[in-house]
């Protein structure tokens, strides 16, 4: 029986994979821990946060090599987890992960100057930034259209959120080390994606020696809830085929 380790995206917890876990379960070892901070102990405000503290806790779980499942936040982090520990990363599918320090080339100019329009956060006022961000994902208005449990949901961890995102769009784990990570690799998007995350996933494939990518009509950045049937037979599919080889 293999294992799995399925990774959240930023601002939810491991309730997002509930569905793909209980559909995994009676054939693999699942472990769906929540990230720092998106438990029962909040990350502080004002503490600075880098996502390799994220990737430092989970290895520590980590007592066999596993398939790692990750979405978007959690997509950067499965690769960063692979790139740290390559013997303890079986195989990697990731919906939409935010691998921006792939976007090296003069023809990435356009992708990484996309990236620089979010306000600076201010923990005393935290829904301009959440709405700045939430939009940049899902479009105007996406921030206003959710429930306003939601909202607060967000504005909870807002301050980790905000820290993941300054330090993964500072990142600069390039097209090179990218390409060393020689595990089988599944990366899923959605066409109706921000155009810079489609083509930082078009980049990430073109370097990884040993990836497929699959764009998924219809689909947005959060895809793995608004579609999860789709998203998570897909994500199944490859680990079983893993398994076989």
């Amino acid at each position: 029986m293999s294992s799995v380790l399925l990774l959240h995206s930023g601002g939810l917890t491991s309730r997002q994979w509930r569905k793909l876990e209980e559909r995994l379960t009676p054939r693999h070892r699942v472990l769906a821990p929540d990230l720092l901070g998106y438990g029962a102990e909040r990350w502080p405000v004002g503490k600075p946060f880098h996502f390799c503290d994220d990737v430092a806790m989970l290895a520590a779980l980590l007592d066999e090599p596993v398939h790692v499942v990750g979405h978007s936040y959690g997509g950067l982090l499965a690769f960063q987890l692979a790139l740290a520990y390559p013997d303890a990363v079986h195989s990697i599918a990731a919906y939409e992960p935010v691998t921006f320090g792939v976007l090296t080339q003069p023809a990435d100019a356009a992708a990484l100057a996309a990236l620089a329009v979010l306000p600076a956060f201010d923990p005393d006022h935290p829904e301009s930034w959440l709405e700045s961000f939430v939009d940049w994902w899902q479009g105007a208005g996406a921030w206003r259209a959710l429930s306003a449990a939601t909202r607060q949901s967000f504005v909870d961890v807002s301050w980790k959120v905000s820290q993941e995102v300054q330090s993964l769009t500072a990142d600069q784990t390039g097209r090179a080390r990218y390409a060393t990570i020689t595990a089988p690799t599944l990366i899923l998007a959605g066409e109706r994606t921000h155009p810079t995350e489609l083509h930082t996933v078009q980049q990430l494939a073109q370097v990884l020696p040993h990836a497929t990518l699959r764009v998924f009509p219809g689909m947005g950045h959060m895809g793995p809830i608004s579609h999860a049937a789709e998203v998570n037979a897909a994500i199944a599919a490859f680990i079983d085929a893993c398994d076989s080889l």
